[in-house]
């Protein structure tokens, strides 16, 4: 943890605290089955996740989910029953949609705890998506300089932590950012020149808050890269070297754009072993059709978009198998798929400035197929 916290109000205190709370990250993974009071199946991975972050929108408009044998049923509730015991939801800071925002979150979240499952909160830290090709600062803070954005982050950070856990939904992990490998609120926290300086100072002030809301919630730090190990040990030294410190490493793994299976495997691995904390691949997915769904031109649309698994249900069960089994077998602790409810709803589309007239984009990467039924031969187990 940091040694000098930027708020009065966060005080971990001495060595003996950061290893009070060392120990209190261990039982928080022991616990990360559906049961907190049972111990995890040796063979399963802890951790077994999706990202349903567009699902409230999609339920708001009408849609419907069936299971495997064509029952309808509460998406959520057909999850958790293919293994699912994670929930990620992403979190923008004011989004033209009016979605994925605190007060949207922290409606939804509810449902996840009441039905025994863990909530990872994906902090985007701007108005619509953060990731390697763009880092966009939240139009109120735009002009702010690296000193005010600090504050930003913490306040941010704890206001939404806060107001999840006035609502009976603490979260479980909270992650400080959205595939930052190449820095956050760009331009001030830009990684230019291998400098990690001012991308450090962002995320200990996001790790602090986190800390100030609960101390035994776990933060991760997020990049891509899940087959690149020379880039992951790049970033994750650097923001080490910052003195950052952290509680779970997140990936991800794209095969499209990431590498092969046992690339990830080898980096997963290395990453366990070098730092010394719980891996997850926090983002996954592949497709179960060359076809689109909606209208709206898909992202992948390759038969076969990577060597060996056909973009059919059965290479799309094929695919997330083998993904499961490679982490398990590098010592990672788990895996989320990204969005396998975002289905072509009309309305609910990719651009958080026009929702209701762009499409999905990823409906031939959900878990449920152009009727909206679950993948007969999707779960999250080890097979």
């Amino acid at each position: 943890m940091s040694k000098t916290p930027t708020k009065e109000t966060f005080i971990l205190g001495s060595l003996n605290g950061y290893l009070i709370l060392k120990k209190i990250v261990k039982i928080k993974l022991l616990m990360m089955n559906n049961n907190p009071a049972s111990t995890p199946d040796p063979k399963e991975l802890i951790i077994r996740g999706a990202d349903v972050s567009s699902l409230q929108r999609a339920q708001d408009l009408g849609q419907l989910y069936y299971d495997a044998s064509g029952a309808l049923g509460q998406p959520l509730d057909i999850l958790q029953s293919v293994g699912v015991n994670y929930i990620r939801l992403r979190v923008w800071v004011n989004p033209a949609s009016g979605y994925n925002n605190l007060s949207k979150v922290v409606e939804f979240a509810p449902q996840v705890k009441s039905r025994g499952m863990k909530l990872l909160i994906d902090l985007h830290y701007s108005d619509t998506w953060a990731d390697p090709a763009k880092q966009f600062t939240p139009a109120a803070w735009k002009d702010h300089d690296l000193n005010q954005l600090k504050t930003d982050v913490y306040n941010h950070t704890l206001d939404v932590c806060n107001a999840l856990k006035a609502a009976d939904a603490t979260p479980d992990m909270v992650q400080i950012g959205n595939e930052i490998t190449p820095g956050m609120l760009w331009d001030a926290g830009r990684i230019n020149n291998n400098d990690f300086t001012n991308v450090s100072a962002l995320i200990k002030e996001g790790c602090n808050a986190v800390k100030a809301c609960d101390p035994s919630i776990l933060v991760m730090l997020h990049i891509d890269r899940g087959g690149d190990n020379a880039t992951a040990r790049w970033w994750y030294d650097g923001v080490q070297a910052q003195g950052v410190n952290w509680d779970v490493t997140g990936l991800s793994y794209y095969c499209y754009w990431h590498g092969t299976i046992a690339a990830m495997q080898s980096n997963v691995a290395d990453m366990k072993v070098r730092y010394n904390k719980p891996v997850i691949i926090v983002e996954t997915s592949y497709t179960f059709s060359p076809d689109d769904g909606d209208g709206d031109p898909n992202v992948i649309t390759d038969t076969t978009p990577c060597a060996g698994y056909p973009a059919s249900l059965i290479g799309q069960a094929n695919f997330f198998n083998d993904v499961k089994t490679a982490i398990k077998n590098a010592g990672g602790e788990g895996v989320f798929w990204w969005e396998p409810a975002w289905v072509g709803t009309k309305g609910n589309g990719w651009d958080p400035a026009d929702i209701n007239n762009t499409g999905s984009g990823w409906d031939n990467q959900s878990v449920f197929d152009f009727n909206f039924k679950l993948n007969p031969e999707i779960n999250w187990w080890i097979p």
